[in-house]
């Protein structure tokens, strides 16, 4: 082979090489990428809601039972046969309204025969006083006996004596035949009728009730409170009436109702590190029944900012408490918080979050820390409206 075509035969073969080279080379890259980007798992759709900044007050929750302002046992007075009752169950009657009927015969009777007794102690009184006034005229002019004299004004007296004993007697009858007519002592909701017509009763502390009554409006709350929340919210404030209370049902979410506390026990139990407070609230409507179960809400101190977020949008990792950040370049960064009580649906965050921060609220379990996402922006969820807070 001449040397010229033998030079052209190896750069030709040179060339090949080159390019067979360059498209293997190629070839891997392009390989490399395509597993690395297959590795690479694509950004989680994740709902992120900015932190609720507001400005709450602190409440505290407790248990309790609910408690009649009045209650009253009807015992009978007198004694007797019951002759009618005039109340239905579970009614609600108003002050004086009657209730029972004592047979009234016997001390209408006693009644009758305390005015004739009456009546002739008046006669004898008057006549002993006049008797007296003309003993005094002869007196003086010692027409009479000085033993006679104190005979007849003994007999004034005791004829005045005698007078004032009836009149007792008649007031007292008329109080035992005031008694058979047994009305209600308050106004309130009326027990069943525990003796019906028919039924003799006795007269007595130890007499068999006849049924129970306790008032309905206002009505009572008591519960137990914890020695901080005695000395931080009740142990001033109480005292004038300016603590806030609301009041919540087994059967019902949120607190329903808002009232006042009534009273603080004047010592701490020793054993349990609670103090008795009595709350008062209004019950026109007759809801609430005494012996219920309340959920009770003490609030105090005064109103200071605080970040809220869901629940939904918390995570636990052992003992702790974590949310998922969501920063400016959409990446999702751990973050650990404290939680406080509960407000308007919400929860206190007492710390780990500032007002601004974005935090994942659905899809937590799809996102780790450092993690890519894309965030559909909502608003934060809460729960029932005008709902008072509570842990």
């Amino acid at each position: 082979m001449k040397p010229k075509a033998k030079h052209f035969v190896i750069t030709a073969v040179a060339t090949l090489a080159v390019a067979v080279a360059g498209t293997i080379t190629a070839f891997h890259v392009d390989r490399a990428s395509t597993a690395h980007a297959a590795q690479m798992p694509p950004a989680a759709e994740v709902d992120v809601a900015p932190v609720v900044a507001k400005t709450i007050t602190d409440w505290q929750s407790y248990s309790g039972r609910l408690e009649a302002i009045g209650k009253v046992e009807i015992r009978p007075l007198v004694s007797g046969t019951i002759v009618a009752v005039y109340f239905k169950d579970g009614s609600l009657v108003k002050k004086g309204d009657p209730l029972f009927t004592i047979d009234p015969r016997p001390y209408q009777a006693e009644v009758d025969r305390a005015a004739a007794q009456l009546a002739a102690a008046q006669a004898q009184q008057n006549y002993a006083s006049t008797d007296f006034a003309r003993a005094q005229r002869l007196i003086g002019d010692n027409a009479i006996a000085k033993r006679d004299f104190d005979q007849k004004d003994n007999a004034s007296r005791e004829a005045e004596a005698n007078l004032k004993a009836a009149k007792a007697a008649l007031e007292q009858a008329q109080l035992n035949l005031g008694y058979t007519k047994v009305v209600a002592p308050v106004a309130g909701r009326v027990s069943r009728a525990e003796l019906t017509v028919g039924n003799i009763v006795s007269a007595g502390a130890s007499s068999a009730v006849m049924t129970t009554l306790v008032s309905v409006s206002p009505i009572y709350a008591s519960f137990n409170v914890d020695e901080q929340t005695y000395l931080q919210y009740l142990s001033h404030d109480a005292k004038d009436g300016a603590v806030p209370v609301h009041l919540g049902l087994a059967n019902e979410d949120g607190y329903s109702r808002t009232g006042v506390v009534d009273s603080v026990d004047n010592q701490l139990d020793t054993t349990s590190g609670t103090i008795r407070v009595r709350a008062r609230f209004d019950n026109k409507d007759g809801a609430l029944v005494p012996g219920l179960f309340a959920r009770i809400q003490v609030g105090g101190g005064a109103p200071h900012p605080a970040v809220l977020i869901d629940d939904r949008a918390i995570g636990t990792d052992q003992d702790k408490k974590f949310v998922m950040v969501v920063d400016e370049q959409d990446k999702a960064q751990y973050r650990e918080v404290q939680l406080g009580p509960l407000h308007d649906g919400l929860r206190v965050v007492a710390s780990g979050l500032k007002p601004g921060d974005r935090i994942v609220v659905n899809g937590l379990q799809r996102v780790r820390p450092g993690d890519a996402v894309r965030p559909n922006m909502v608003q934060m969820a809460s729960g029932p409206q005008n709902v008072a807070s509570g842990s």
